[in-house]
C-alpha cells in the first residue's frame, strides 16, 4: 500500500493529462502540500508533533494515552482529516483503530465548537487506485479499483471517473459506480460538444492513491488537491476531501452566519429543514456550491450536484471534505477568473433567473394574523391615505377555511374578491399562501383537492403503498408529489379553480422542505437504511425525518431519501407553470425551501427571522449568499416576523429593506402591527422616504434583473465583486452593493447617529446631493441620523432612475432622471433596460427596448440600441451630471442651447427636457 505523498511531474505515481507544454506543478509550500512538503519539513515536523505530544501527556497527567505510532505523528492538527465524523459518538482509541485510523486526543474546544479531530486517517489508509485512463472526445474516462474494503457497507470496488473539458474556464468531474446506475439528479444541464481548446486550468492525477490536482495554470494556483484523504464511496457514504488554496470561503446554503464562513473546524450540513434561522442549524435550503478567493485576487467556485444529504466540514488546514449519503460525486468546476465570472459560469450550467414583472420589485406587505379581509383592506386604506408605496397585498393562512389551501374562509375573509378586485384597480397586486400538505380529514367528497389527489395517485406513499399523513396546519395531512408530472396538472387545476373566485398575481410557497409537525409520519417511520442509515450527516434533530417525512416515502422520481432536498424546486416548477397558464404573464413565486436552478422558478425569502438588531445584520449575509446560488430575488422579513419589533429597529429595518431586491415587511399574529402606518409621523414618513427612494431606482434596479436573467450577474452584489484586488473587502458583510454601482450602508445598531462604512478607492457621490468623497480604500464615518440612509454612487456610472409614484405603474409613466458620477477622467456609463414590465419573454421575442448611455469629452450621449413602442410612452426629462470640474458657460441639447443650473459642490443639472426614450441625443457642456 503506497503513502500519500507529494507528487512532481517525475514521480511515476502521477500524471499529467493535460496538453504537452503545460507549466510544470509547482514545488512550493501552499501550491500543491497534500499533508507535508519536503524530508526536512517532515522530520521536523515529525519532531515538534513528538515533542508535542509528549508535553500534552505530561500536562495532562497521562490522559492523553499511549504514545500514537510515527507515521499519525506527520500531519499536523490543522491537516487532520475527521475518520469518525459520527456525533454523539464518544470516539475512543479502539473505537478509532477498528477503522484503521490514527487516534490522538487533543485539549477539548471551547462549548459549542468543534476541535481537531481524535481520530484522522493516517497517510497510508487504503484507497482507489486509477487502474486506466483513456481519452475521449471530450476529456477522459478512467477506472477506479479499491482493493481493501473501507468501514462503510457496500462498498463500491469500481468506480467510473468521466473528465470532460466542458469550456475554457469550465471543468466536469464525475465519480459513479462502474458497473450499476445510481440515482443522479433530475437537473438539465448543458451537454457540451466539443472540448475546450484553450483551458486556462491544468488537470493531473495521482494514480496510486487516485486523487486529482487542479491548477490555475496563469498563477500556477492548486485550485484541488485530493491526495490530503482517501476517497471512500460506498452505497451511503460517499466522501472526499481536498486542500484549499486560500480560507476566503463563501456559500454553501443555507445557513445562518457571516458572509465569509469559518474555517475554524466548521461542519455545514445540507438537509432542508424547517426551523427559525439559527446558526449551526441546517435550514431551509440545500446549495452545495462554493466560492472561493485566491490570494492574488482570482477566484473559483465548485458545485456539487448531489441532492443527498450532506455536510461539508471546513479545516483550517484549509481544507474542505464532502460528506454526502447518496448518489454520484458530480463536480463542476467553474474557473472565472473573477468573481462576477465564477456566478455566471456557475448559472450556466444551473440555468439563469427568471425575469420577474416589475411589480414584483415595489414594495410588499404581510402579516399573520389580520384575521380578516377587511382589516386587510383597512392597512390597505392607510397605505394610500399616507401615499407611502405598496405593489402588492399578502394574507397569511388565515384566509383559508382550516388552514386548507384552496379554500377561503367564508365568514371572515368574504371581502376578499373585492379587496382584490381593488388592489387591481390601483394597479395593485394580491399574493397568497400555499402550503403541500393537503388535509386528509375531510369527508369523502367534500375537499376535491385531496379526494382528487387521492384518486390519481399524486401524494408520497409510505414504503406499503399508502399515502404517508403527518400532520401540518389543518391536521393530518398528505404530502403532493411534485416529482409526478400528473402532480403538476393537478396543482394547476385546484389554482384555476380558487382563482375563478380570488384572481390572486402571485404565489407564495411556504412549508415546502417539507415541514411536517411530527417525526416522519402518524405512523413513524419504518426500519430499513433509508430512515436508518449507515451514516446520517450532523442534521437538526439527529434523524432524516426530524420535523419532515420519512427518507423512505415513495415517489415517482424515486424515493424521498433522494428527493428531499428537491421538493421545494418541484414546487416552485409546478407554481410558476400554473401562473404562467392562469394569468399569461410572468410568474412570481416566492419560496422558502430552494435547491440550484430555482431562480429560474421563485425568489426567496429567508424565513421565520426575528425582531431583533441580529437577525436585521445576519439578513445582508443571507441576501449576498443566495446572490451567489442565482436566486437575485431575495429578501428578509422587514422588521423581523417574530417578537415585537421597536420603532427604531423597524425604521432602521425599513431602510435596509428597502434595498433588498425583494422588499417584504412581514409579521407574526399576536403582535402590535408594525407596516409604515402603525408608527409616528416621523417613522413613518423615514419609512416612506426610503420607498420612494427604492421606486425611484426602479428603471435601474429593473435593468440590473434584465443583466442577471441575460447572463446571470448578481444584483445585490459583495463588495469584493468589484474590488477584489482589495483584500479589505473579502471580510465586508454589512453593507453591499446594487450592481456595480450604488454602495448600501445601513444602520445595523440601536442608539447611533453615525455609521462606519468601507469606501473602496475611488471618488464616490453621495445618491442625494452629488457630493464627493475621494477614498483611498477606508473605513469612513458617515452620518446617520434615524430618518437617513446613506447611499454612495460610484465613480463613471450613470443611473437611470425616475420620479417615484406609489405603485410601480404609476412610476413607470412618470419622466427619467438620468444620474451620471463622473469618473477622475470625466468618463461615466449606464444602460437603461425597458419593456412592458409584465409579458413573457419580452427579451426573447425583442419586445423591449435598450438604450446605452456615455459620458466622454463632456458630451452625454444617448443610444437606443433596440426599441419598442413601450420606449414611446415615457420621457427623459432630467440630467443630473456629478463632478463636472468647472462651471460650465453653456450646455447644448442636439446643439441647442438649453437652460442650466450648477452648484458650489459641482453638480450640474439639465431640467424639462422631454425628450422621449425612444430617440437618441446629445448633451453638451462648454
Amino acid at each position: 500500500m503506497k503513502s500519500y505523498q507529494k507528487l512532481t511531474t517525475t514521480q511515476p505515481a502521477a500524471c499529467r493529462v493535460e496538453e504537452e507544454g503545460a507549466a510544470p506543478l509547482p514545488t512550493s509550500r501552499g501550491k500543491l502540500a497534500p499533508w507535508w512538503v519536503g524530508s526536512g519539513l517532515l522530520v521536523v515536523a515529525v519532531l515538534l508533533s513528538t515533542i508535542t505530544v509528549w508535553v500534552l501527556r505530561q500536562v495532562s497527567g497521562g490522559w492523553l494515552g499511549p504514545t500514537p505510532p510515527p507515521k499519525c505523528l506527520l500531519a499536523p492538527e490543522s491537516r487532520r482529516f475527521d475518520c469518525y465524523p459520527e456525533r454523539r459518538v464518544v470516539v475512543t482509541q479502539e473505537l478509532c483503530e477498528s477503522r484503521g485510523c490514527c487516534f490522538i486526543q487533543t485539549p477539548p474546544p471551547a462549548e459549542g465548537k468543534q476541535g481537531v479531530p481524535w481520530c484522522f486517517y493516517p497517510p497510508d489508509f487504503p484507497s482507489y487506485t486509477l487502474e486506466s485512463l483513456n481519452q475521449t472526445a471530450l476529456g477522459m474516462v478512467g477506472l477506479l479499483v479499491r482493493r481493501e474494503k473501507a468501514y462503510y457497507p457496500r462498498d463500491i470496488e469500481k468506480l467510473r471517473l468521466d473528465v470532460e473539458f466542458e469550456t475554457d474556464r469550465r471543468l466536469h468531474i464525475k465519480i459513479t459506480d462502474a458497473a450499476n446506475p445510481r440515482y443522479e439528479v433530475p437537473l438539465d444541464v448543458p451537454r457540451v460538444m466539443k472540448r475546450a481548446e484553450n483551458p486556462i486550468y491544468s488537470l493531473n492525477f495521482s494514480w496510486d492513491p487516485f486523487g486529482v490536482l487542479l491548477q490555475r495554470k496563469a498563477t500556477g494556483t492548486v485550485l484541488l488537491n485530493t491526495t490530503v484523504a482517501p476517497l471512500i464511496f460506498a452505497d451511503q457514504f460517499l466522501q472526499i476531501s481536498t486542500s484549499l488554496p486560500s480560507k476566503f470561503l463563501y456559500g454553501l446554503g443555507e445557513h445562518r452566519g457571516s458572509f465569509l464562513h469559518s474555517l475554524d473546524w466548521n461542519t455545514l450540513t445540507l438537509w432542508a429543514r424547517d426551523v427559525s434561522p439559527t446558526e449551526s442549524f441546517n435550514l431551509y435550503g440545500a446549495h452545495p456550491f462554493y466560492l472561493l478567493m485566491e490570494e492574488g485576487g482570482d477566484a473559483h467556485g465548485v458545485f456539487l450536484l448531489n441532492s443527498n444529504a450532506m455536510e461539508v466540514a471546513l479545516q483550517p488546514a484549509p481544507g474542505l471534505t464532502w460528506r454526502t449519503i447518496g448518489g454520484v460525486l458530480d463536480f463542476y468546476i467553474f474557473l472565472g477568473p473573477d468573481p462576477n465570472m465564477v456566478i455566471q459560469q456557475y448559472q450556466q450550467v444551473i440555468g439563469f433567473p427568471a425575469m420577474p414583472p416589475l411589480w414584483a420589485l415595489g414594495f410588499h406587505l404581510c402579516r399573520w394574523g389580520y384575521g380578516s379581509s377587511n382589516e386587510t383592506w383597512q392597512t390597505v386604506r392607510a397605505m394610500r391615505n399616507y401615499q407611502i408605496p405598496q405593489d402588492a397585498q399578502w394574507n397569511d393562512i388565515d384566509y383559508m377555511d382550516g388552514y386548507r389551501d384552496f379554500t377561503l374562509d367564508s365568514q371572515k375573509f368574504a371581502s376578499l374578491p373585492s379587496l382584490v378586485q381593488d388592489l387591481h384597480k390601483h394597479g395593485q397586486h394580491y399574493v397568497m399562501i400555499l402550503d403541500p400538505g393537503i388535509s386528509s380529514t375531510s369527508p369523502h367528497g367534500s375537499y376535491w383537492p385531496f379526494d382528487e389527489g387521492l384518486r390519481r395517485g399524486l401524494f408520497l406513499n409510505t414504503t406499503q403503498g399508502q399515502p404517508l399523513i403527518g400532520q401540518v396546519w389543518p391536521g393530518f395531512t398528505a404530502f403532493a408529489d411534485f416529482s409526478n408530472p400528473d402532480t403538476h396538472q393537478w396543482w394547476l387545476e385546484n389554482l384555476q379553480h380558487f382563482y375563478a373566485h380570488v384572481p390572486f398575481d402571485g404565489l407564495w410557497i411556504d412549508m415546502n422542505e417539507p415541514s411536517n409537525f411530527m417525526d416522519g409520519s402518524e405512523d413513524g417511520c419504518p426500519p430499513g437504511d433509508f430512515d436508518s442509515p449507515p451514516y446520517t450527516p450532523a442534521v437538526l434533530g439527529d434523524s432524516l425525518s426530524a420535523k419532515t417525512v420519512c427518507a423512505s416515502a415513495k415517489q415517482k422520481a424515486s424515493v424521498h431519501y433522494n428527493l428531499h432536498n428537491l421538493y421545494g424546486l418541484m414546487e416552485a416548477k409546478a407554481t410558476a407553470s400554473a401562473l404562467i397558464q392562469i394569468r399569461g404573464k410572468r410568474p412570481f413565486v416566492i419560496s422558502r425551501s430552494t435547491f440550484p436552478s430555482q431562480g429560474q422558478y421563485s425568489g426567496h425569502w429567508l424565513g421565520d427571522n426575528r425582531s431583533q438588531w441580529k437577525d436585521m445584520y445576519y439578513s445582508i449575509p443571507g441576501l449576498l449568499s443566495f446572490s451567489l446560488f442565482g436566486i437575485p430575488l431575495v429578501g428578509a422579513d422587514i422588521c423581523g416576523f417574530s417578537g415585537s419589533t421597536s420603532e427604531e429597529l423597524c425604521t432602521r429595518w425599513m431602510q435596509l429593506g428597502a434595498f433588498y431586491p425583494f422588499a417584504r415587511n412581514h409579521n407574526t399574529q399576536n403582535e402590535k402591527a408594525q407596516d409604515p402606518t402603525a408608527f409616528s409621523p416621523a417613522a413613518r414618513t423615514a419609512m416612506k422616504d426610503v420607498l420612494l427612494t427604492r421606486y425611484s431606482l426602479l428603471p435601474f434596479l429593473y435593468t440590473l434583473f434584465h443583466r442577471a436573467h441575460l447572463q446571470g450577474d448578481t444584483v445585490a452584489r459583495p463588495l469584493f465583486f468589484e474590488f477584489p484586488g482589495d483584500v479589505a473587502t473579502w471580510e465586508l458583510d454589512r453593507q453591499f452593493l446594487w450592481g456595480r454601482s450604488l454602495l448600501v450602508t445601513p444602520v445595523l445598531e440601536p442608539g447611533v447617529d453615525s455609521v462606519a462604512g468601507y469606501v473602496p478607492q475611488g471618488t464616490w457621490y453621495d445618491f442625494y446631493t452629488g457630493s464627493s468623497v475621494n477614498s483611498s480604500g477606508e473605513m469612513l464615518k458617515m452620518s446617520a441620523p434615524l430618518e437617513h440612509l446613506n447611499l454612495h454612487i460610484r465613480e463613471g456610472s450613470i443611473l437611470p432612475t425616475q420620479k417615484p409614484g406609489t405603485t410601480t405603474e404609476v412610476t413607470r409613466g412618470n419622466p427619467l432622471r438620468l444620474i451620471m458620477a463622473l469618473s477622475s477622467q470625466a468618463t461615466a456609463w449606464g444602460d437603461l433596460f425597458w419593456d412592458d414590465g409584465e409579458s413573457l419573454d419580452t427579451f426573447e421575442q425583442g419586445n423591449y427596448s435598450y438604450v446605452v448611455f456615455n459620458v466622454t469629452q463632456n458630451i452625454f450621449t444617448s443610444t437606443v440600441l433596440h426599441a419598442s413602442t413601450e420606449a414611446t410612452k415615457v420621457t427623459i426629462g432630467t440630467l443630473s451630471i456629478f463632478g463636472v470640474q468647472k462651471p460650465p458657460s453653456r450646455v447644448l441639447l442636439n446643439g441647442q442651447e438649453k437652460p442650466f443650473s450648477y452648484l458650489d459642490n459641482q453638480v450640474l443639472t439639465v431640467s424639462d427636457l422631454g425628450i422621449s426614450l425612444s430617440q437618441g441625443f446629445s448633451l453638451q457642456w462648454l
